[in-house]
C-alpha cells in the first residue's frame, strides 16, 4: 500500500487549496479513505472521510462548510478541497486508509495559512 499526498503550500487566510492523495498497491475503490491533520504539539485529528463509492462523507465540525472530500476511483485518487482557510488550519495533512486491520499513511503535505 502506498499513499502519496500533494498540493500543500502557503496560502493567505481566506484562500483555497486542493490536496490530492494518489493511492496504489490495493483495490482503492473498495476502501473508505480519510484525511487527517496534525498541527505542531497537537494530536492528529480526523478531518474528513469518504466511503468507497464516494456517496457517504463525514467532516470534523471545525471544517464543515469549508472543506470538501471527494474521490476518483478511476484515478485511484482522493481529494480535499479546502476553502476559506484559517490560520488554525495550519498543519501537516495526511491521507489514510485501513486495510486488513492495519492503518496506512502517506508522508503528509504541509499546509500553512498565514498572511
Amino acid at each position: 500500500v502506498q499513499l502519496v499526498e500533494s498540493g500543500g503550500g502557503l496560502v493567505q487566510p481566506g484562500g483555497s487549496l486542493k490536496l490530492s492523495c494518489l493511492a496504489s498497491g490495493f483495490t482503492f475503490r473498495a476502501y473508505t479513505m480519510k484525511w487527517y491533520r496534525q498541527a505542531p504539539e497537537k494530536e492528529r485529528e480526523l478531518v474528513a472521510s469518504i466511503s468507497s463509492g464516494g456517496v457517504g462523507t463525514n467532516y470534523a465540525d471545525s471544517v464543515k462548510g469549508r472543506f470538501t472530500i471527494s474521490r476518483d476511483n478511476a484515478e485511484n485518487t482522493v481529494y480535499l478541497q479546502m476553502n476559506s482557510l484559517k490560520p488554525e488550519d495550519t498543519a501537516v495533512y495526511y491521507c489514510n486508509t485501513i486495510r486488513g486491520g492495519s492503518d496506512y499513511w502517506g508522508q503528509g503535505t504541509q499546509v500553512t495559512v498565514s498572511s
